[in-house]
Order: C-alpha cells, then structure tokens, then sequence
C-alpha cells in the first residue's frame, strides 16, 4: 500500500518510489553514487508493489546492469581509443529509458518488456 505523505512514501514500492529510481538514474549521470541508491531500492521493493510497478523494477535493475557492463566495456575499449562513443551511447540508452520510464509511470502503465536489452 503506498503511503500518501512523508519520506516514506518515497521508499515503499509505489509509483513514487517508482520516479525516485529514475531520477535517482539520472542524477548519477552527474553525481555517480545515486544509482547505487536507486538499484537498491529497486531490489528491496520488487515484488512488493502492483504488477505494473514490479514491471518498473525490473526494469530498472536491468537498466543498472546493462549501462554499467556498457561503461565498463567504454572504459576498456578507451585504450583504442572508442570507448568515448560507448561510453556516450551507455549515457544515451540510459537517459531514453529513464525518460520512457518516467512516462509509462505517470500515466500509470507497465513497462511492456521489462527484460529488454533495447529501449
């Protein structure tokens, strides 16, 4: 059940729990270490919320994982010199499936494929 005021409306599974994550995402485009935050929620709150908001979480925890194999990959593929464009297409994949993310939550919607390497 989602909470209507205070902080704690922000940690229990539910649509603003949902938006903090992606925000969370976006903000560590900047500042690194709030994913970290974010994939921790995700994990703590699968699997107690609606159907359409689990499909969030999974979604999120993907979106994690994925963009971080991809940075870790642009990190290495620096050495010849393309890792700035992987790195760059990580941060761009990131950022449109935050984006979709945060309109499929507002209009209240499950993500159609959670499991999705694409956007």
């Amino acid at each position: 059940m989602e909470q209507s005021d205070g902080i704690g409306s922000y940690t229990q599974a539910g649509r603003k729990n949902v938006y903090l994550i992606y925000i969370l995402y976006l903000l560590s485009l900047v500042v690194g270490f709030s994913a970290i935050v974010g994939l921790i929620f995700a994990y703590m709150n699968k699997g107690k919320g609606e159907d359409w908001v689990d499909s969030h979480y999974s979604f999120q925890i993907r979106t994690f994982w994925i963009g971080l194999a991809a940075s870790i990959a642009g990190a290495v593929l620096m050495i010849v010199g393309i890792g700035f464009l992987v790195v760059f297409a990580a941060i761009i994949w990131t950022i449109v499936r935050c984006v979709k993310g945060l309109q499929l939550t507002s209009r209240g919607e499950a993500v159609p494929d959670p499991q999705t390497w694409l956007i």
